[in-house]
């Protein structure tokens, strides 16, 4: 504006004053203006971007989103660029739909658009000195998601000033990647209970141990016990070799999450219930005592591989509070434990085996 108003200015002093030196000033002027719009055009034109996003992302844990650069041009650099990111959750359960604004006032279109942008996560990344012609650059954005769910991250804008700094050139872009963040993890105390004892008549799972059925042979190593010692096929082969067996474990567990909305009432209580839950899984997964998981009346899901854990985990950070459903879930486990959750007063939340506190967060 200051620029229009100083053209105008000199443009009317130019013609009632006749005077050639202000002449020559407007049209410095104003091809200033025009090779600014020029180079700034020249500038943007032939440039690339592509924006990566590496999963898992964890609620209030770092995250980097990385943007990828490519100059196409052939002999002109790229100078003075910044980019401005935005990440928002996406509420994938509701369906938007066109609504007219004609009858709303100045103050209601405000709140709208302070509402929208209140869960945004905005920032501007420049880009350090130039991009060389045909040259590859990489902007990584560095930012902390508050919450679970479902993420759209994108690429909102690319601008810069350059040559002049007379104007500002924005260019909007429709690069965009949703990704989903995991529930972050919950501090719990586990408590001693008789449910979660072993019983007599395990299953036999594949890993190794010094009961149930044989799996394989190995070499003697120092430290085994003599009991092991195979001397059948220790008098065959030469060598000194023990056997190996399948363990044997009932130390497995089935997690059912419900999540009746007449029960988990507070939000705060169910955010906490997701990161208890998301929590348990992993650890009894590493600890490899993690059967199966369910949630409401869905059939129960086996968990045996990292694939199988990173599914319930992509479940768990888009649940929501439910009306009360009717199924048995997880319940029918069988020869597992079951934990089941319920509330522990008006913040707190508790797993149960079979009616006893097995943790609590």
């Amino acid at each position: 504006m200051v620029l229009i108003g100083l053209s105008l200015g000199l443009g009317m002093a130019a013609y009632n004053s006749s005077s050639n030196i202000l002449f020559i000033t407007l049209s410095l002027l104003l091809s200033c203006l025009i090779l600014s719009g020029v180079l700034s055009w020249l500038n943007l034109r032939g440039v690339e971007w592509r924006l990566q996003v590496a999963p898992p992302l964890r609620a209030g844990q770092d995250t980097t989103i990385a943007l990828e650069l490519r100059n196409g041009k052939r002999f002109l650099p790229t100078y003075g660029l910044w980019f401005e990111f935005a990440a928002r959750l996406v509420d994938a359960s509701k369906s938007r739909r066109a609504e007219s604004t004609l009858s709303a006032n100045r103050a209601v279109v405000r709140a709208a658009l302070a509402q929208s942008e209140a869960g945004q996560c905005r920032e501007r990344v420049t880009l350090p000195g130039r991009l060389d012609p045909a040259g590859e650059s990489r902007l990584d954005w560095t930012f902390k998601p508050e919450r679970r769910g479902l993420l759209r991250v994108e690429l909102a804008a690319v601008g810069s000033v350059f040559p002049f700094g007379f104007l500002r050139k924005d260019i909007g872009t429709d690069v965009a990647n949703e990704v989903i963040v995991w529930p972050a993890p919950t501090e719990y105390r586990r408590h001693a209970t008789v449910a979660m004892r072993r019983r007599s008549g395990g299953e036999r799972v594949t890993r190794p141990g010094t009961d149930g059925d044989l799996m394989a042979l190995r070499r003697y190593t120092p430290g085994d016990s003599h009991r092991m010692i195979h001397w059948k096929a220790t008098a065959r082969t030469g060598k000194l070799l023990v056997r190996q067996n399948a363990a044997e474990s009932a130390e497995l567990f089935s997690i059912w999450l419900r999540t009746d909305a007449a029960v988990w009432a507070r939000p705060e209580q169910f955010e906490l219930l997701i990161g208890l839950v998301a929590t348990l899984s992993e650890d009894f997964f590493r600890a490899g005592c993690l059967a199966s998981v369910a949630i409401d009346a869905e059939p129960p899901r086996s968990i045996r591989r990292m694939n199988d854990l990173e599914r319930w985990l992509d479940r768990l950070a888009v649940a929501q509070p439910l009306a009360a459903t009717i199924g048995a879930g997880a319940n029918s486990g069988g020869k597992h434990n079951v934990l089941t959750f319920a509330p522990d007063g008006a913040r707190g939340v508790i797993a149960l085996v079979g009616g006893e506190r097995a943790a609590s967060a």
